[in-house]
C-alpha cells in the first residue's frame, strides 16, 4: 500500500490544464447511499489540498444539490479549481431522465449552474447526453455563444458517438469527451477514442474503478445498501456478479504482487492510456480519495500492462453498462 502521497501531475484537455486525476462528485448527492454533507465538503477541500483540482459535477446530480455542495466547498478557493459541470439531463415524474439540449435550454441551464456554484465562469461545460431530437450543431452553437459571453471557458461532450463528436467539433473546438472507461469497460476504444484524438479532444473517464467494483471492496450483493442503485445494475446481479468477481480477483492478485491496492492498480492502468486521459474517480470520503491519489505514484511496466490487457480484454465484463442500453454513445439527428 502506498504510504506517502505523490504529487499529482498535471495534464491538458484540449487546452485546459487540470490535475491528472479529477474528483467525481456525483456520489455526494445521489446513487450511492446516504449523503454526508460534512464529510463530502471535507473530501472536496482535502482534494484541493492534495492537488486534485479538477472537480466534476452536473446540474442533474441531486437535482442541483451537488452543484450547490461543490460551490460551498470551493468558496474562497475558486482560483485553485478547474470546475466542470454539465447540462441536458433532468428528472421526470416517471422516475427517469429527460434530455433537452435545445439552444434555449443551454442558456437557461448555464445561468442556473453559475448561480448554484457561486461562480462567474465555468471552466468546462459538457453536454451531459446527446439529444436524439436536437441536432448537435444547434446545441454546440449555443454552447459556443457561452464561450463568447465569458460564461464558459471550454466545451465538452459526454457519452457521444463518434459521428456526434465529429459534427460537434466542426462547430466549435471540443476540449474533452467524458465517457466510461476502465478495465471492465473498454467499449470506448473501438471507435470513439480514435475520433476524439483525431480532433485533439482529451478523454475524461468516469467510473474508472468500475463503479467501485475494481477496488475489491465489494464481494457480495449484500454489500449494497437498500438505497444504492448498484443493487439493480446488470453487472452487479445474478450470474454476472459472480463472473465479474473473477476479474476483480485477478486484478487483486496482480496488485498484491506490486504492493498496491487493487483500485490503485486499476486507476494506474487508466492513467497509463495516454497523457490526454484524466480519470475522475468518484468518492465521498477522504480515505478513498487519498487511496486514489496514491495511484498517481504507481509505475506500470510494459509487462504489467500486457498482463492487465490479458486479464481484462475488451468485452470481459458480464452484463450491460446500464439497464437501458440506449443511454450510451448517443447519436444526434442530422441537421435539416
Amino acid at each position: 500500500m502506498t504510504t506517502t502521497l505523490p504529487p499529482v501531475p498535471r495534464r491538458t484537455l484540449g487546452g485546459l490544464e487540470v490535475s491528472a486525476l479529477g474528483l467525481g462528485c456525483m456520489g455526494m448527492s445521489q446513487m450511492y447511499g446516504t449523503a454526508d454533507r460534512v464529510e463530502s465538503l471535507a473530501t472536496v477541500r482535502r482534494a484541493l489540498d492534495l492537488g486534485v483540482t479538477f472537480l466534476d459535477t452536473s446540474d442533474v446530480y441531486g437535482s442541483g444539490h451537488n452543484e450547490e455542495l461543490v460551490g460551498e466547498a470551493i468558496a474562497g478557493r475558486r482560483d485553485d479549481v478547474q470546475l466542470a459541470t454539465k447540462f441536458s439531463l433532468s428528472r421526470n415524474d416517471r422516475g427517469g431522465l429527460d434530455i433537452d439540449a435545445r439552444p434555449e435550454n443551454v442558456h437557461a441551464s448555464v445561468e442556473a449552474s453559475l448561480r448554484r456554484l457561486g461562480v462567474d465562469v465555468i471552466d468546462l461545460y459538457y453536454q451531459h447526453r446527446v439529444d436524439p431530437v436536437v441536432p448537435i450543431e444547434d446545441t454546440v452553437g449555443a454552447m459556443a455563444e457561452l464561450v463568447e459571453q465569458g460564461k464558459v471557458r471550454y466545451l465538452g461532450l459526454s457519452e457521444a458517438s463518434a459521428a456526434s463528436v465529429r459534427r460537434a467539433a466542426a462547430v466549435h473546438p471540443i476540449a474533452a469527451l467524458q465517457s466510461e472507461w476502465s478495465l471492465w469497460t473498454r467499449d470506448l476504444e473501438s471507435e470513439v477514442l480514435g475520433v476524439a484524438r483525431e480532433h485533439g479532444i482529451g478523454i475524461v473517464p468516469f467510473s474508472p474503478l468500475g463503479r467501485g467494483f475494481l477496488t475489491g471492496a465489494i464481494t457480495s450483493p449484500a454489500d449494497f445498501g437498500d438505497d444504492d442503485w448498484r443493487r439493480g445494475h446488470p453487472r452487479f446481479t445474478g450470474e454476472a456478479f459472480t463472473a465479474n468477481l473473477r476479474l476483480v480477483e485477478a486484478v487483486r492478485a496482480l496488485a498484491e504482487e506490486k504492493g498496491v491496492a487493487p483500485g490503485q492498480l486499476a486507476l494506474a492502468w487508466v492513467l497509463a492510456q495516454g497523457q490526454d486521459v484524466v480519470p475522475i474517480p468518484g468518492t465521498k470520503r477522504r480515505s478513498y480519495l487519498e487511496e486514489n491519489v496514491g495511484a498517481a505514484g504507481v509505475e506500470l511496466t510494459p509487462e504489467d500492462l500486457t498482463r492487465l490487457g490479458e486479464i481484462a480484454p475488451p468485452g470481459v465484463a458480464e452484463g450491460g453498462r446500464y439497464v437501458d442500453a440506449g443511454y450510451t454513445y448517443g447519436d444526434s439527428p442530422e441537421k435539416g
